[in-house]
């Protein structure tokens, strides 16, 4: 039986046009291999190949494969096993690996934090790396990071013998390429999806069938403060035939919620969710003024409900990519009018805005805010909006527009890469502003009950009044 070939990437590897756009590596396909076939096993059987000191990337998102967490996890209970690391973005689920209980067996290590993480990492039983999701792939491609077991979920195989990774490519094809084993939990209601998540089943080395539902991430009812902000980002930031990037969250939602009577808008964004499907049905997003993959929808994952999920099953409007690709500054730049709409947790009067943590507190991730807010800075056409935006308080009535950001607090984007900062009062721009520019700006965008408290810390720092 043929060995599995492990896919590495030279580092002069070619570089090649998709569009006028270049990927960063050019993967090799996962072709079919002569004579070689999956073995099909119980999920139980097939994470018995884990191993003490063993590194397992598991997929994220909309895609983690639960089946296999559960096996991995009681298998590792069985033997004793110790000092497992893995690997992953945000995982939906309860997360077994971070539990107490498991602690010295298995040690999360977070590409980007999610709810099942956080809990962890403040305990000290658990790790993040700080990283632009656009460069997690060159950890597993340069072999910064080594795979021993993928856990990943795939598509039933078509005709052909070829598998989707669906809802999730991002840098799961990364880390199937350069992992020594790889497990696919083998799914019915995983969309099929074109583009990079194509994989023959000969590349896979153990499949078990277990078809469960996909994890949803409902939409929550948005506030009067986020409407108002949709609104404003709507009306007066994102112009027709806009390339737009959004991340995750309520702002997002509100700001698509707002889109309706937009024309040949375009999406070219790290994820999706059903605000886009809605958008598509009206008939706004058409992509077909986009520079790169005209024509169609172009991301990396996705997460929503099944009414996204049913969108994106065997459809070509829809290209989901390697995080390398949909990332790339270089590649970003090249659409037309790119509008990256970003959340964050505070921005201090300077600009510099917090996304990842509070206070010392470890809260999400790096992610593409920085991609897309500096691929929209450096648009080709000069026309990009790097846009953060968030409400003006917290849901406790504290200003998220702050004289300096908490002791411990990480800065994702900084003073220079702030462009819009938007909240229900206002829009304001901050690029080539000085610094009491930027404090009067975004004072005017503060709360009304914040704004003298913020003008007085304003004036101790710079020993003058901000002003226009």
């Amino acid at each position: 039986m043929a060995s599995r070939k492990l896919l590495q990437v030279s580092p002069k590897s070619t570089f090649f046009p998709v569009n006028r756009a270049f990927y960063l590596y050019a993967p090799e396909p996962f072709h079919p291999l002569p004579d070689r076939t999956p073995d099909r096993k119980s999920a139980d059987e097939a994470v018995q190949v884990v191993q003490s000191g063993h590194r397992v990337f598991i997929h994220g998102a909309a895609a983690t494969p639960i089946k296999l967490i559960e096996a991995m996890t009681s298998h590792g209970k069985a033997i004793g096993i110790r000092n497992v690391e893995i690997i992953h973005i945000h995982t939906e689920g309860p997360g077994l690996y971070n539990k107490p209980e498991y602690e010295g067996m298995f040690r999360s290590n977070s590409l980007f934090v999610g709810s099942n993480a956080r809990k962890a990492i403040q305990d000290g039983r658990a790790d993040a790396i700080p990283i632009f999701l656009s460069e997690i792939p060159i950890l597993f491609r340069r072999k910064i990071i080594n795979l021993d077991v993928a856990l990943v979920t795939v598509t039933p195989p078509d005709k052909h013998g070829f598998c989707s990774l669906g809802t999730s490519v991002d840098c799961t094809r990364s880390a199937i390429q350069n992992a020594k084993y790889i497990i696919a939990q083998v799914n019915k209601h995983m969309p099929r999806t074109f583009g990079d998540g194509v994989i023959h089943e000969s590349h896979i080395d153990a499949m078990v069938w277990e078809d469960v539902p996909l994890h949803e991430l409902k939409k929550e009812k948005l506030t009067d403060e986020e409407v108002q902000i949709g609104k404003l980002i709507a009306d007066n930031l994102v112009a027709d035939g806009a390339t737009l990037q959004m991340g995750i969250g309520s702002i997002p939602d509100a700001v698509l919620a707002q889109l309706g009577n937009h024309k040949n808008l375009g999406v070219h964004s790290e994820m999706f969710s059903d605000g886009v499907v809605d958008l598509v049905e009206k008939g706004a997003i058409t992509n077909s003024e986009k520079s790169i993959q005209t024509g169609k929808i172009v991301s990396s994952f996705s997460v929503g409900t099944n009414k996204l999920y049913n969108f994106m099953n065997n459809n070509p409007f829809v290209e989901m990519c390697d995080v390398a690709f949909t990332n790339s500054t270089s590649v970003i730049c090249q659409n037309p009018k790119v509008t990256a709409i970003n959340s964050c947790i505070e921005v201090d009067l300077s600009g510099q805005v917090c996304a990842d943590s509070i206070g010392e507190r470890i809260y999400s991730g790096f992610g593409g805010q920085i991609d897309f807010i500096r691929g929209a800075a450096l648009s080709l056409d000069g026309k990009g909006k790097p846009i953060i935006a968030m409400p003006s308080t917290t849901s406790r009535g504290e200003t998220k527009i702050v004289p300096t950001l908490k002791a411990g607090s990480g800065v994702v984007t900084t003073r220079a890469h702030v462009h819009y900062v938007v909240t229900e009062f206002g829009i304001a721009y901050l690029f080539g502003k000085s610094m009491r520019q930027r404090a009067y700006e975004l004072i005017k965008i503060a709360h009304p009950n914040h704004r003298e408290s913020l003008e007085k810390a304003a004036f101790k720092q710079l020993k003058c009044m901000p002003s226009p």
